[in-house]
């Protein structure tokens, strides 16, 4: 195929609405890692919930990733667009109200409600805005794209959401400086209000040209899914043990901040929260190549090893060089494990029962982020101001005593099965 009839085949494969989709994905991106990027700075010094930040911030995120199992259902009862302005109005709601919080304006209703009841509240309803967009744009996604195309729309898909993930964090970092950090949530708000107006005029309910035929999601069967899966101890233990990097990853947006203005005195904290989507958008495509050819399981290792030695790369020199170099080795551990983890988790499913089990492969992310919240709060309150080094080194224990587990797991539970 000649190179102008293979964009002749993209111009064609991929409908208006494949664009319009992942174009207001970008944008929602920025608000969302914006938003991430200071959250629990946000709640600890503006709001003044430091003691319990982290684990405020662990449940904002956990129940974003928890929840599109859900969330599936309203998309197939209320269609697309519906569902996706649904997303953004409750997003442009649940912002600015995060946001409130540490305004002015906002102090009086957290004197009548309390201050962390309400950013419970306020924090669970943005999450719920955030658990329907993954079900809506990657679902447009696959029924948007020929299915010759479908890994290009989805890798068109998985890169701006790094996009997002790179840009977001520095856009906050200039709303912040220049206006102050409640109005990161301001701007996070503002861009969802738009978002929803954009979904309103431009987004189509998008027609399958795929070609496949999609299981139509009701609550009883997303509860009989979940009774299915979770019934399963054996697949349960891999997903508990393999959150065990998410515990790590996580600590980027939950302890890096605090490390980065109260041990290295560096403001701004964002540009280091930004280096592991950096480096994930550079070294996708050789690393993919590089592990190709290996077992899923020796990738996951190696990939979890290097992510383990990263901590102890920031935990031996107290510098901002370090850090940086921290989070590209760490980036390097999560590009060399992720794509092949789905891939190990379809070998896990149950005959037959692949689907279901795969529409649960994100759990581990949604319980690292409960827990590393928890980890976050404990680590700050013991070591930041006396042993700085030690917080790092603990989250690398972390990370290896997960791996001898994922490795006495596939040596004694599948290797033997």
């Amino acid at each position: 195929m000649t190179l102008s009839q293979r964009f002749q085949e993209i111009k064609t494969g991929f409908s208006s609405t494949f664009w319009i989709a992942n174009t207001l994905e970008l944008f929602e991106r920025f608000a969302f890692y914006g938003s991430k990027a200071i959250l629990v700075k946000f709640i600890a010094e503006k709001v003044g919930l430091y003691e319990e930040a982290g684990s405020l911030a662990g449940l904002f995120t956990g129940l974003i990733f928890f929840l599109p199992v859900i969330a599936g259902v309203f998309v197939d009862r209320y269609g697309f667009k519906k569902t996706l302005a649904a997303c953004f109005l409750i997003f442009c709601v649940g912002y600015f109200m995060i946001g409130l919080a540490g305004m002015e304006y906002g102090q009086q209703i957290m004197e009548v409600v309390g201050k962390k009841p309400y950013v419970i509240a306020v924090l669970v309803l943005t999450a719920i805005g955030g658990s329907l967009i993954k079900p809506c744009i990657v679902g447009t996604v696959a029924k948007t794209s020929t299915p010759n195309l479908k890994a290009l729309g989805f890798s068109i898909y998985y890169t701006l959401v790094n996009l997002g993930g790179a840009i977001g964090p520095i856009i906050a970092l200039t709303v912040r400086q220049d206006l102050g950090i409640e109005y990161v949530l301001v701007m996070s708000s503002i861009t969802s209000f738009l978002l929803f107006i954009g979904t309103l005029i431009f987004f189509k309910e998008p027609v399958d040209v795929s070609g496949e035929v999609s299981e139509r999601k009701t609550f009883a069967k997303v509860f009989s899914d979940m009774m299915l899966v979770f019934g399963n101890i054996k697949f349960m233990i891999f997903l508990v043990i393999f959150s065990g990097f998410w515990i790590m990853f996580w600590q980027v947006y939950f302890l890096l901040p605090f490390y980065a203005t109260d041990v290295l005195h560096f403001d701004q904290f964002e540009i280091l929260e930004t280096v592991d989507a950096w480096t994930i958008i550079i070294v996708t495509i050789p690393i993919t190549a590089l592990v190709q050819k290996w077992k899923p399981f020796t990738a996951m290792t190696v990939g979890f090893i290097l992510a383990s030695l990263s901590w102890v790369i920031i935990g031996a020199s107290v510098t901002t060089t370090a850090a940086v170099i921290a989070m590209a080795v760490f980036a390097l551990g999560e590009g060399m494990q992720s794509p092949r983890y789905y891939e190990y988790v379809s070998i896990l499913a149950p005959p037959g029962q692949t689907g279901t089990f795969m529409g649960f492969a994100f759990l581990p992310i949604a319980i690292g982020s409960f827990t590393a919240g928890l980890v976050a709060d404990w680590l700050r309150a013991e070591y930041i101001q006396t042993n700085p080094s030690m917080m790092w080194y603990i989250l690398a224990m972390i990370g290896g005593v997960s791996t001898l587990l994922m490795i006495a797991y596939d040596k004694l539970m599948i290797q033997k099965s």
